[in-house]
């Protein structure tokens, strides 16, 4: 059984590569394509600052979490800060349109374990036995 070729929008991988970043604006959602005009710049040059880093095999870091991922990016292993410390990432495919914050959460899972002794009122009446 053949895998399915990634395609987004009815583009393949390839395609999308050889695009502009305003022509693969073209194809995101609404929200997505006026951030990606707007930062047009700011996501040239980090691009291209990536691609110098990943030529040494050097994880690049970033602050800007608000970053559209675009195909020029697909590949590339970033470490995205979440307020705290730096996760590294690697870009997929299906990963295209969203932002870089959506795959750094800033809030980690909590699990709450069983209460100690004197968390409760029956808790202390053992502890003084």
């Amino acid at each position: 059984m053949a895998l399915k070729e990634f395609t987004y929008r009815g583009k393949t991988l390839e395609e999308l590569k050889n695009l502009d970043i305003r022509e693969f604006a073209k194809l995101v959602r609404a929200r997505e394509r006026r951030t990606i005009f707007r930062q047009f710049n700011e996501i040239e040059k980090f691009v291209n600052r990536a691609k110098t880093k990943s030529s040494r095999k050097k994880l690049i870091k970033t602050h800007d979490r608000s970053l559209v991922i675009v195909p020029k990016m697909v590949g590339m292993k970033i470490a995205i800060h979440n307020g705290k410390t730096f996760v590294p990432i690697e870009i997929a495919e299906e990963m295209l349109g969203h932002r870089l914050g959506e795959f750094s959460l800033t809030r980690g899972k909590i699990s709450h374990g069983k209460a100690g002794v004197g968390a409760t009122k029956g808790s202390k009446a053992k502890a003084k036995k």
